[in-house]
């Protein structure tokens, strides 16, 4: 697998994880695991320095790293949560791309 395809894997597993968390259909914890898991599946990724960035990727940098780095009651913040939905809506290729978004790969 290489970083596009696992990008084009990920990316709708993770918009189905936050936006199940926010309308409390999933518990915190379970997102949580996802996005480790999701770490560690990276790791067995190859060429990862040598392919080029998207802005798809850049975007579910962002995301992924959002939902680690915010706490369990900010993921829902009146500022935090229309970002991170407008970025879910780029992954999910219904919204515009978000440039001011930058992530990076871990």
């Amino acid at each position: 697998m290489n970083v596009r395809e696992f990008i084009d894997n990920k990316s709708p597993q993770l918009s189905y994880y936050l936006r199940s968390y926010w309308q409390q259909e999933l518990p915190y914890n379970e997102l949580e695991c996802f996005i480790w898991d999701t770490l560690e599946e990276w790791t067995q990724i190859e060429n990862q320095a040598t392919e080029a960035y998207s802005a798809k990727e850049r975007i579910f940098w962002h995301v992924l790293q959002q939902a680690h780095y915010w706490q369990e009651y900010e993921l829902t913040n009146e500022q935090i949560k229309p970002e991170l939905e407008m970025c879910i809506l780029h992954l999910e290729k219904d919204g515009l791309c978000p440039f001011a978004v930058v992530g990076i790969r871990p």
